[in-house]
């Protein structure tokens, strides 16, 4: 029986031993066939073509979209300027604006009771408005270093510690050109912690503040003042006749002391603190009139960029007249308010220094920091402006000739 390939006409390849077949009986390829082939190369070949055209997505499906650039939006308009006038504070002098332009200046409207209007002269005390900020001490320019510390000089450039850590002139514009003046001075401070903290809060910044060398925070109260608005000065302990059963202290210089011993005694004194605008004796009757002893401690603060005050305890002293030849700018204060401690004697002292200031364009007191001065001092000195008065510091009525103080313009 024949087998179905047989019966067909087509070889059987299932029973003829592998490989013997001969070619020539092989039948030709049908069109079918040739179709069905063709086909699955032509799938193949697609399926690479699309594997090495794109396939970041690893055969994820995903869809194709375009992006519109849009223009970029215009900035915001730019605010129409403010048509308010600025207000300025000019250091060295009071500020005077009215109500209306110190509320158009800060942008804050102030509602007032009962719809009424801002009021009309306004007076900036500059010193608490601005905390009558001073130059910072020490200033780099003007020290030496010595053995006990730092010392204060003459800068490079001219500049004077009592010009740079002087405290501006601030007075009210109320003021008349030419009033008369008063600088007021009151000293012994760092040895006692309260009244040296209740003069450096109750009195106004422009009364100067002396400091004695001894304090064992004096560098801390002294740069406290400063902060404060007050301009400071160093006392410096000199020999009086009673000497030693009055003694100042140590390092006080003294009429037998070579002048090496002195100058290095001074030297020692100078270093307690930084910042101060000169120096004025403390006791010192018998210093003050030895010229020989004097008159080189006065040539070394001249040197130094100092300005010298003598208190005016002594009638007998030299100070003045030896330090005009020596360059050093120097002053005596009129009066010593608190001879007597008596509340009614230091009123009547403090009203003499006043008509003294009138009489003469200037005046300049002093005063120890004691419980008893302190208040009346105060309360008095911030009534001068009223009066018509200025208050300066001391620099002022030391480097300056007497004349109109300086005020704020309208």
């Amino acid at each position: 029986m024949a087998e179905p390939n047989e019966r067909a006409g087509l070889p059987d390849e299932l029973n003829e031993p592998l490989g013997l077949a001969p070619r020539s009986k092989r039948a030709p390829l049908g069109l079918r066939q040739l179709v069905v082939g063709g086909c699955a190369l032509l799938v193949a070949a697609l399926g690479v073509y699309g594997v090495y055209r794109d396939d970041h997505l690893g055969g994820e499906p995903y869809a194709v979209a375009s992006i519109d650039k849009r223009p970029p939006e215009s900035p915001p308009a730019p605010a129409a300027p403010t048509t308010s006038t600025p207000l300025t504070l000019d250091v060295g002098t009071h500020a005077t604006a009215s109500g209306a332009q110190m509320e158009a200046a800060s942008g804050v409207k102030v509602v007032r009771a009962g719809g009424g209007t801002a009021p009309g002269a306004l007076i900036i005390q500059v010193q608490e408005a601005l905390g009558a900020h001073l130059i910072a001490a020490p200033d780099k320019r003007l020290i030496d270093k010595s053995r006990y510390g730092l010392l204060p000089r003459i800068g490079p450039d001219g500049s004077r510690p009592a010009e740079v850590y002087a405290r501006p002139v601030l007075t009210s514009s109320k003021l008349k050109a030419g009033a008369p003046r008063i600088a007021m001075l009151v000293g012994g401070l760092g040895l006692n912690a309260e009244s040296t903290a209740s003069a450096i809060s109750r009195l106004p910044g422009a009364v100067s503040l002396g400091f004695a060398p001894y304090g064992g925070e004096v560098e801390r109260q002294a740069a406290l003042a400063r902060e404060a608005g007050h301009e400071t000065l160093l006392q410096l302990p000199m020999e009086p006749f009673d000497y030693p059963a009055s003694n100042p202290g140590p390092h006080t210089l003294l009429s037998a002391a070579t002048e090496a011993e002195n100058l290095d005694s001074l030297h020692w004194l100078l270093t307690r603190f930084v910042g101060y605008v000169g120096v004025s004796n403390y006791l010192g009757a018998k210093f003050t009139a030895n010229a020989a002893a004097l008159t080189p401690i006065l040539n070394e603060i001249a040197k130094r960029g100092l300005i010298f005050v003598d208190d005016g305890s002594s009638p007998r002293s030299l100070s003045r007249d030896k330090a005009a030849g020596l360059n050093l700018p120097a002053v005596a204060a009129d009066m010593v308010i608190d001879t007597s401690q008596s509340p009614d004697a230091i009123a009547a002292a403090l009203s003499r220094l006043e008509a003294l200031a009138r009489a003469n364009g200037v005046a300049i007191g002093v005063a120890a920091a004691i419980p008893a001065g302190i208040e009346p001092i105060g309360r008095w000195a911030a009534s001068l402006d009223a009066r018509g008065v200025a208050l300066v510091p001391l620099s002022a009525a030391v480097l300056r000739a007497p004349g109109p103080a300086a005020q704020a313009q309208p």
